[in-house]
């Protein structure tokens, strides 16, 4: 399946490419320094899963075809998957020629990052906080009951935080 992740990741990078050269390059959320590009697409518990980075916005995107049943939700609609850090809530939108996929924006805009290096690296990053069990423990406290919630907040604070240091 990994080369299934890898495959879909960049059928995901070339809808995007093809996005930013007709419609976004002229527009103010755009950053010129950046390119589209998908970041460490894997399987996970029968899902593709990864980051897409674009010059507007940096996102968790999984498939709706991978693990998902007949009553799925539709575009403009939410869907909560659970990762090892936590819950978290899902917009399921659709995107030619890829179908229906499920994202959850970290940044939009993009003019935090100076180069494609710094978004790749908060990327990945934050890829491995969201697989890592211990970053539910972190932001919810290890006497706290199970929380189906993720917490962006303290989510993007620590990547930002690994990034820098």
């Amino acid at each position: 399946m990994h080369a299934d992740a890898s495959a879909w990741g960049e059928m995901l990078s070339a809808a995007y490419r093809d996005i930013a050269d007709r419609t976004m390059r002229d527009l103010p959320i755009f950053n010129e320094a950046l390119s589209v590009e998908a970041i460490a697409f894997r399987a996970r518990e029968g899902r593709i899963v990864g980051m897409m980075v674009t010059p507007w916005f940096m996102n968790v995107v999984t498939p709706m075809r991978d693990g998902i049943s007949q009553s799925s939700p539709g575009p403009g609609s939410n869907l909560r998957l659970r990762f090892p850090a936590g819950e978290i809530e899902f917009t399921v939108s659709d995107l030619v020629p890829v179908g229906s996929i499920a994202s959850y924006s970290l940044f939009s805009p993009m003019f935090e990052f100076e180069d494609m290096a710094s978004a790749r690296a908060t990327a990945e990053a934050a890829l491995a906080a969201l697989m890592s069990p211990a970053n539910r423990a972190a932001s919810h406290g290890t006497d706290a009951p199970h929380i189906s919630s993720f917490d962006r907040r303290h989510f993007l604070h620590g990547v930002l935080t690994e990034r820098r240091a």
